[in-house]
């Protein structure tokens, strides 16, 4: 035991270190509380000021949710979009005055509105009174999760001329399979709600192209993806990982995601389109853990892998991603009828995320109440293997 605590305190002093250095690193870049600004950063704006804007630019609506890890996708759309040359309004349905917009990507809503980015609030179930006058050539739901939510903005839509209806549904809705990765076409859940919104949307008379996304990171982000990984890091606490940490998902860069759905704005190949909505790489669970170890400067750290029934626990509260079979999907479409490519790896896209994290202070803050299932979990596994 003595070693143990002796080895953790020595982790700990090696990531306080890490943490210094990326500080330091971050000021020099002029890194701010909200985020930081990556030479990808820099690459990809470079790259959006570098296209040709089209000729017959589009009038686009974004319908992006006040809460959950799509709301980034759409902060990042409705930039790349603008940047593209479009005209954007983008609403969440709600109250500009909630509690729920003083958090990111709605705290940073000045970036969008200093691009030219109209923003209002309203609700799906009449987006004409939140669009004013004019119509709209793309519509995007990039909110509802089922056909109550999600049918009068299709409706909509379509009674006020769109061409094209872009939906933002969830590879959540592949039936498990075995023979990875989930490609466009494979087997769904037909109960699932995401489902009952897109036939309606295929029946309808407006150009639909319907993306399905996995698990998201990136600047913006709402939602914990790599932070609950970081959490542990920026500790020196083992990670537990359920199973034998070799089922593979997939973790894509919002900035990704926010390109391919650009790419697909009155482009005929994407009519009629179903788009996995994912990174080109799969990643095991454990491999998450060790590319997050990685962008911390951390080479030693401790993955405890472990059975949640063995344990007496339930693996959905204890660990965040699926992991009883391999849900990672393959942006196949999109590369094929798109020309979707990818630039930056996951790894290189961590160790900007962990850049922020450390930014933001989390990595100081008080976390030890978040970290009593681990430590049940920890206790059980060392309590088995002493048996």
């Amino acid at each position: 035991r003595n070693r143990r605590e002796k080895k953790q305190r020595e982790k700990k002093q090696k990531i306080r270190i890490s943490m210094a250095t990326t500080m330091q690193r971050s000021t020099r870049l002029g890194t701010q509380h909200r985020g930081v600004k990556s030479s990808w950063s820099c690459r990809v704006a470079r790259h959006q000021r570098q296209r040709l804007v089209a000729a017959n630019a589009s009038k686009v609506f974004v319908v992006n949710t006040p809460g959950g890890g799509h709301a980034v996708l759409g902060f990042h759309l409705a930039k790349q979009l603008t940047a593209d040359g479009h005209e954007v309004t983008i609403m969440v349905p709600g109250e500009e005055s909630s509690d729920k917009m003083k958090k990111e990507p709605f705290s940073r809503f000045d970036e969008l509105r200093d691009m030219g980015v109209t923003t209002v609030w309203g609700s799906p179930a009449d987006c004409a009174a939140a669009a004013g006058s004019g119509s709209y050539d793309v519509v995007v739901d990039n909110n509802g999760k089922d056909l109550d939510t999600c049918q009068p903005v299709i409706d909509w839509a379509v009674s006020q001329g769109a061409k094209q209806f872009l939906y933002v549904s969830s590879a959540g809705i592949y039936q498990p399979s075995v023979t990875p990765p989930h490609l466009e076409g494979d087997a769904v859940k037909e109960s699932a709600s995401h489902v009952s919104v897109e036939n309606y949307l295929k029946s309808a008379s407006v150009e639909e192209s319907i993306f399905r996304p996995q698990y998201i990171t990136g600047d913006a982000n709402n939602k914990d993806c790599e932070e609950w990984f970081f959490d542990r890091i920026a500790r020196g606490r083992p990670v537990p990982i359920p199973g034998d940490g070799m089922s593979t998902t997939n973790v894509a860069q919002v900035e990704d995601m926010a390109k391919m759905m650009c790419l697909s704005v009155e482009n005929e190949a994407a009519f009629g389109g179903l788009f996995n909505c994912v990174s080109d790489r799969g990643v095991t669970l454990n491999g998450i853990v060790k590319l997050c170890a990685e962008a911390a400067g951390v080479s030693d750290v401790e993955i405890i892998n472990y059975d949640p029934e063995e344990v007496g626990v339930e693996g959905k509260k204890a660990f965040p991603f699926r992991y009883t079979y391999h849900f990672f999907s393959e942006p196949r479409a999109a590369i094929t009828k798109l020309g979707m490519t990818y630039e930056r790896s996951l790894g290189d896209a961590l160790k900007e995320r962990w850049a922020a994290y450390v930014a933001s202070g989390r990595a100081e803050k008080d976390m030890s109440s978040k970290f009593e299932l681990d430590d049940k979990i920890i206790a059980a596994v060392k309590e088995t293997v002493n048996a």
